[in-house]
């Protein structure tokens, strides 16, 4: 598919899903703020570059491209999850293995809970569960957004029950029944049904009205309303405008920590156009490196990032340390056919910043992103180490 056949297509701007398609088969399934600027962010220039070879061959398969308007990115979001389930597209498997996906899960309980679990602890819980959702920081967000609209229960409910009524986000546990129906409203919301909860919501509303309960049917005229008015504007950034990545500088800076090779973690930071672009960072634990090996770990997470076909390439990667964590993570990129320019934060004893090593016009025209994205990367993983140390400690 070119951008010739593209501009013949008349998409909306308007949140949905877009599918990509070869023939009947379904190449890859995504979601966005708008459908027509997001699908012709596909066909810029320096796709290669900006995208990786993945999306490149997706398109150079593709021949055809459909698209799914909603009424707003939250229920894009939950399309998108549904259909990837359905069809299993190649490249969304690609993105990443199942088993670290996100699903949310309706505890099967007396008073049942809303939780997010990973693939991987699937087989340890019991209930309704719906996805897979690509982006954790996405669902978390989707979530806060359901759940002002249908107040539900989690893991942490039992210690902050009364803090989370105050909020509207804890429902009265005296009324059972009511809250049996927030939870199956919710689930017909993830399976997509928002019409047939409007309908039962506002036939129960006339029903309470007529038996003059008005406090119950002014709480489900809120629903009705919230649900007609999806204020999703929290949940994800703005998607790029037609040609806006041309435009967008990404670095990708990346740090590991451990003590004395234990509990060895990595993380990729994120700025771009000159600010933390905080939904962008990741997460690695090291798993092929024994002991201190640094520069082992450091190529590890740089070759597990670069699977991520789909994710945008970056304009610049930088890393801690010096030419030994340069050459390494040439070689990832090398035998991955892909070229980024790699530069080093060298830190004297006291793990102060001392000079940057790589291409000196570059050090010296991105020297305040650099040292941004230097010290986001090594605050993030000293946090996660912490985190996984004190989890691993409590064990």
């Amino acid at each position: 598919m070119n951008i010739k056949s593209f501009k013949k297509l008349r998409i909306p701007e308007k949140p949905g899903v877009y599918l990509f398609k070869s023939g009947k088969e379904i190449l890859y399934i995504g979601k966005a703020t708008s459908l027509r600027a997001r699908t012709r962010s596909y066909f810029a220039k320096d796709l290669m570059e900006t995208r990786g070879s993945g999306l490149v061959e997706m398109l150079t398969r593709a021949k055809g491209l459909s698209w799914q308007p909603t009424e707003s990115v939250l229920e894009a979001l939950i399309l998108e999850a549904n259909l990837i389930k359905k069809f299993q597209p190649k490249y969304n498997s690609r993105e990443k293995d199942d088993k670290s996906f996100n699903y949310v899960v309706i505890t099967r309980e007396k008073l049942p809970k809303i939780i997010i679990v990973r693939g991987k602890n699937l087989i340890n819980f019991k209930g309704s569960v719906f996805g897979p959702f690509i982006n954790g920081g996405q669902l978390k967000a989707a979530l806060k957004l359901i759940r002002r609209i249908f107040p539900f229960l989690d893991e942490k409910t039992k210690n902050y029950h009364e803090f989370y009524k105050q909020l509207n986000l804890a429902p009265d546990l005296e009324n059972r029944k009511m809250y049996l129906q927030n939870i199956r409203n919710i689930r017909l919301f993830f399976q997509g049904k928002k019409k047939k909860i409007l309908r039962g919501l506002k036939k129960e509303m006339k029903e309470l009205a007529r038996s003059e309960e008005f406090e119950k049917a002014a709480e489900i005229r809120r629903q009705i309303f919230a649900l007609e008015h999806i204020n999703d504007v929290a949940l994800i950034k703005e998607e790029p405008k037609a040609g806006a990545l041309d435009s967008l500088f990404r670095i990708e800076a990346y740090d590991v920590a451990h003590i004395s090779g234990r509990n060895m973690v990595g993380v990729m930071a994120v700025i771009e156009n000159g600010m933390p672009a905080k939904s962008e960072y990741r997460k690695f634990k090291v798993r092929t490196q024994k002991g201190a090996n640094d520069t082992g770990a450091l190529a590890e997470i740089v070759d597990r990032r670069l699977a991520h076909q789909v994710w945008r390439y970056s304009n610049l990667i930088v890393v801690d340390g010096g030419r030994a964590q340069i050459t390494a993570v040439e070689k990832v990129l090398g035998k991955a056919g892909v070229k980024i320019p790699v530069l080093a934060v060298v830190k004297d004893k006291f793990h102060r910043p001392r000079q940057i090593l790589g291409d000196r016009a570059r050090a010296r025209k991105y020297e305040k992103e650099i040292m941004l994205a230097n010290n986001e990367a090594h605050r993030f993983a000293i946090a996660y180490h912490k985190n996984l140390r004190g989890r691993e400690f409590l064990k």
